[in-house]
């Protein structure tokens, strides 16, 4: 197996007791051996931190970072970026999972590309780990292309920082820095390759921020007004007469692959 450097692993961690478990050894089972997974609890009241520390003790590749306040998962996910020494960032929120191959396929898929970014297909589970559907990526896309959905899932995006020039941090948005952050890096390298095969299984959760659709609306607007620095009237004209309509789309079709 080819040694393609360290791949740095972001996984911001809150009241994650029931499922960090798995998500540790998803990437502990990775058949590629040179990664780094750094764990930022964003100040958990759970068992969250208890449990990665004693996977910590027997994997010296495994590193928690604990913030001082409650801040987010962009925050959290920035304390680990900035203490990530990889050449490739990738990301695994801790309720997640990775597919064995998923980091030696996705190396081999970039290299052979020659790319800086990329993304997979993925599974999607679950809080039993059922299997309910699946998300096919498409072969590219572009800053043009995401401004109107976000169609690359986060646990599968990976970049190469010797390709990008920079390791970016993300905005300072509670939510919804996960869609300004790939804009932001595609702002920088233009494209983002797609690889068919899903390799990562995102686990869909009762008590996740990205449930409450509504509540996610002003995020989306901050994206483009504070992130892409748009005025608002660009700004909610986008969103109802482009983003939305392929937001609706997309779930119907979602919703006809899921049966």
């Amino acid at each position: 197996m080819k040694d393609y450097g360290l791949v740095s692993i972001i996984t911001p961690s809150y009241n994650s007791s029931k499922f960090i478990g798995e998500t540790i050894e998803s990437i502990q089972a990775q058949t590629y051996k040179h990664w780094e997974l750094l764990i930022a609890d964003d100040c958990s009241t759970d068992e969250t931190r208890s449990i990665v520390e004693k996977y910590a003790v027997n994997d010296s590749r495994i590193r928690l970072f604990v913030l001082e306040q409650n801040s987010g998962a962009g925050v959290a996910r920035n304390k680990a970026i900035e203490n990530a020494s990889g050449r490739y960032i990738a990301f695994c929120d801790s309720d997640d999972l990775w597919l064995p191959g998923k980091l030696e396929k996705q190396l081999d898929f970039m290299n052979g590309m020659g790319c800086a970014l990329s993304h997979t297909s993925y599974l999607t589970c679950d809080e039993s780990s059922n299997i309910t559907g699946i998300i096919v990526c498409r072969k590219k896309e572009t800053l043009k292309t995401m401004l109107g959905d976000d169609k690359m899932g986060f646990l599968t995006v990976m970049y190469d920082v010797s390709k990008i020039g920079c390791k970016p941090f993300m905005p300072d948005l509670r939510k919804r820095q996960d869609w300004a952050y790939k804009l932001i890096i595609l702002n920088i390298c233009d494209v983002a390759y797609g690889m068919k095969e899903p390799l990562s299984i995102y686990r869909h959760t009762s008590g996740s921020l990205s449930n409450n659709k509504l509540g996610l609306v002003k995020y989306n607007i901050a994206v483009y007004t504070d992130v892409l620095k748009w005025n608002k009237i660009r700004a909610y004209m986008y969103f109802m007469f482009f983003f939305v309509p392929k937001y609706i789309i997309k779930k119907r079709l979602q919703h006809y692959v899921n049966g």
